[in-house]
């Protein structure tokens, strides 16, 4: 979890993650690391032997995000609580180590916080990375489509180089569309993503809340019409929200060869242990969110990973 407070919550955080570690461990999950002895199931699952994602790399070697093309030995997610000033920071240099990490943000992050307009996790990033001169060890993961004007051409072009600008870069690595945009024909989408990549603005594409259908579609149309492929998803997956992924989508990433990293691997924070009554959904921001999980299975999940931790 990020907050203000930057490594406050650490303790907290890992405690979750070793309890998330045990039960992904036992349901086949592999994970990324945010630093050594840190583990987090945010990255992917094996299937059939098969697997879909980012994988832990042993010292000295890499993992790739199958056909991306894009390489790594440690990987993890700056998630879309607010980061900023100091305490943001601080939560950068504690992720970062001498080998390269995978950051993954959005040019709307934050701006559902009063006073913000997005992009404010990116220019905390790109300040971050000019400062510590990191960029060449990290990879670097942006999303369109969630601010006005969606999945829209022109707003994709203007939407990069806000994104660049704030990022303090010349590439990103892997450009996510951040949802799919129905009022946009995925043709004119991946039109728009293929000026990017043969400008070299953008690395490699993928493609974040995407039905199977849609994305299936979409892969087919850049086939027969030579553009660039989706080949990352991104889906909300963990251990109590499984549907968007298994199934369908998951048949086709596993069809397609296409790398899954995911988003809410922790329900939001839920899964780390730390809420267990309503009176516990102040803690944090994102309270309000996992407030649906204390009824239901919730509570006997987090009992399942307790007894095998």
């Amino acid at each position: 979890m990020i907050t203000e407070s930057g490594l406050d919550v650490t303790a907290e955080f890992d405690r979750g993650a070793e309890l998330a570690l045990a039960i992904c461990q036992r349901q086949g999950i592999r994970f990324a690391l945010l630093k050594e002895g840190s583990p987090s199931c945010g990255s992917g699952r094996i299937y059939n032997g098969r697997f879909e994602g980012v994988s832990v790399a042993g010292e000295g070697k890499t993992t790739a995000l199958l056909n991306s093309g894009l390489q790594f030995p440690l990987a993890e997610k700056l998630g879309n609580d607010p980061i900023r000033g100091v305490g943001g920071t601080r939560m950068c240099d504690w992720w970062f180590t001498d080998q390269a990490v995978m950051i993954d943000t959005a040019d709307v992050y934050s701006a559902w916080v009063p006073g913000h307009r997005g992009g404010e996790s990116e220019s905390m990033i790109g300040a971050w990375l000019k400062a510590r001169g990191a960029r060449d060890k990290i990879l670097i993961a942006t999303k369109v489509g969630m601010m006005p004007g969606g999945l829209k051409p022109d707003r994709i072009r203007d939407a990069v180089q806000g994104s660049l600008d704030r990022l303090a870069t010349d590439t990103i690595d892997l450009y996510f569309a951040h949802k799919d945009d129905p009022d946009v024909p995925l043709d004119e989408v991946l039109g728009a993503f293929a000026e990017l990549v043969d400008a070299g603005m953008v690395r490699a594409i993928g493609a974040s809340n995407y039905s199977a259908d849609r994305l299936a579609e979409a892969l087919r149309l850049s086939d027969a019409n030579g553009l660039p492929r989706y080949t990352v998803v991104q889906p909300e997956l963990n251990l109590l929200d499984r549907g968007q992924y298994e199934g369908a989508l998951q048949k086709l990433c596993i069809a397609e060869g296409l790398g899954v990293v995911t988003y809410f691997s922790l329900a939001s924070g839920y899964l780390s242990g730390k809420y267990r009554t309503s009176d516990d959904l102040g803690k944090s921001p994102r309270g309000a969110r996992v407030g649906r999980y204390l009824e239901g299975k919730g509570p006997m999940v987090l009992t399942a990973m307790e007894a095998i931790a």
